[in-house]
């Protein structure tokens, strides 16, 4: 048992046994909102964190930040109203063009996003849209494969942020770009499946501008005792609606002004 699953409530550490239980099984376990005080966001993030820890002792290394739940399209296919945040770990990268092994996952989605690598740590006193652009290395395509230990989806906030905000994979793209003059906002993403567009949207979906997102993850993380870290990658949220993935579905996305990226994912197994 880890430092932090030691210091949960009874509650919040059966939520943490039967999420773990799920990713153990490779099996979709029913919402964990009623271990929970009702709407306690404090809570999620308890067992949220307990996980983490779990994952580092076994040796998996923290890379970055993912934020959810930006897009009011998202948040209506949701059902959530407010954004939350998750960890990215080592193990959930796959590469640009790759292949995702579909039986890494459960109930598998995607959408495309802006990732921002940062040159510089943000946990200062003020952390604004300036703060995050001076901070940023580079920005570059993503793809988030969005999965969920809660079966058939069946979350609200307190579910996804207790299931690490319903993280799964990510892909970045092969070639970043730095921020230079670039409007995030006015950034326009077109996701294909196929030769079909299954998605589009703009940075301003993104809780207006990524930088802002990027801003509000800054502030929660340091919030909650673990503030972004230079070297860190940020998925900063989707910028159009996510997409269903089917085995052996290929997907590939665009955004103007810096870049792309794609995958395919692999046939279920027999």
């Amino acid at each position: 048992m880890s430092p932090a699953s030691r210091t949960l409530r009874p509650g919040t550490a059966e939520a943490l046994r039967q999420l773990t239980e799920a990713r153990a099984r490779h099996r979709p376990h029913p919402p964990v909102r009623d271990l929970l005080p009702a709407g306690d966001i404090d809570a999620a993030y308890a067992v949220q964190a307990a996980w983490v820890e779990q994952c580092e002792a076994a040796g998996a290394r923290v890379v970055g930040r993912k934020i959810g739940l930006t897009n009011p399209a998202v948040r209506a296919q949701l059902g959530v109203d407010q954004p939350d945040f998750g960890v990215l770990l080592d193990s959930m990268e796959s590469p640009d063009g790759g292949s995702v092994d579909i039986a890494r996952t459960l109930q598998p989605r995607i959408e495309a996003e802006i990732a921002f690598v940062l040159a510089r740590d943000l946990s200062g006193a003020t952390i604004g849209e300036a703060e995050v652009a001076a901070a940023t290395a580079f920005v570059v395509a993503a793809l988030e494969i969005v999965d969920s230990r809660v079966a058939d989806w069946d979350i609200d906030i307190v579910d996804t942020v207790a299931d690490n905000a319903s993280s799964g994979l990510f892909v970045l793209g092969a070639h970043g770009q730095e921020l230079g003059t670039l409007d995030l906002a006015d950034c326009a993403m077109t996701m294909w499946h196929g030769r079909q567009v299954v998605s589009n949207g703009t940075g301003a979906a993104c809780l207006g501008n990524p930088l802002t997102a990027v801003a509000w993850l800054a502030r929660t993380a340091r919030h909650y005792g673990r503030p972004l870290r230079a070297g860190e990658i940020v998925l900063s949220g989707a910028l159009g609606p996510m997409v269903p993935v089917a085995p052996g579905d290929g997907f590939r996305a665009e955004i103007s002004g810096i870049g792309k990226v794609s995958t395919t994912f692999t046939e279920a197994p027999q």
